[in-house]
């Protein structure tokens, strides 16, 4: 199997730790955030890996090489500009033959190995597309008011709200990229969008294990509780 991963973005949220260090390769316990990636991908199959890189793309070659000393084959585009989340697509064109999905994903999220199955998923079924998703829990931290005029009808203390959330994880079909504009910024939304628009149903698989979006410092800290259970994980694959 063959990924994307996209490593590109500056880490705005993470500054000023961003400034001189690319947001994945930020540490998590004693290992960059992106060797940890690269490791959950060669567990489950994956060989070969195309990193798309922007912001200290220099840094990020320097520590992955050619990928030989994580046991897989990387290779790189870069963007001379920011080019979104789907952007970056446009410069793997002809990389892929036209039958073979690979795996699409930030460089900034971690999940439990599901890559084979979200990929066999996404073929079972002939989606050109398919979003891995979660779920996100979102709690006011107010009494929430029910009104009609100025009289209350009902409330709830601090009510929840469960949804499906995009975990920047997707399987593509290399007949999409006609949709990617060149050098032009370009959100995964917005290709989603085009292919729904054009009649082209877009597949959604539950990663229903662990995963976690590294946008904090916070989110930093809880993945770095996890990183036993991730070590067991490798070790039993």
């Amino acid at each position: 199997m063959k990924a994307v991963i996209l490593v590109g973005g500056l880490g705005t949220r993470l500054q000023p730790l961003t400034f001189s260090i690319p947001k994945p390769l930020l540490p998590v316990g004693d290992k960059p955030l992106l060797q940890i990636v690269i490791e959950y991908l060669r567990a489950d199959g994956v060989d070969e890996i195309v990193l798309a890189t922007g912001h200290h793309a220099e840094l990020i070659r320097a520590f992955c090489e050619d990928g030989r000393k994580f046991g897989v084959e990387i290779d790189y585009v870069d963007e001379r500009e920011p080019l979104g989340t789907a952007g970056p697509l446009s410069l793997v064109r002809g990389r892929f033959s036209a039958s073979e999905r690979f795996i699409v994903m930030n460089g900034d999220v971690l999940a439990k190995p599901e890559f084979r199955q979200m990929v066999q998923f996404a073929e079972r079924h002939g989606y050109e597309l398919t979003v891995g998703y979660t779920r996100h829990v979102y709690e006011s931290p107010f009494g929430v008011l029910s009104l009609e005029d100025d009289r209350v009808v009902r409330i709830v203390e601090k009510p929840r709200s469960e949804y499906p959330i995009s975990a920047g994880i997707y399987v593509v079909s290399p007949s999409v990229l006609d949709l990617v504009p060149d050098a032009t910024f370009f959100t995964m939304p917005e290709l989603i969008t085009a292919l729904i628009s054009s009649g082209r149903p877009v597949g959604a698989y539950h990663i229903d294990q662990f995963w976690i979006g590294l946008e904090t410092i916070a989110a930093f800290d809880e993945a770095l509780e996890q990183l036993q259970t991730f070590s067991n994980d490798l070790e039993g694959r």
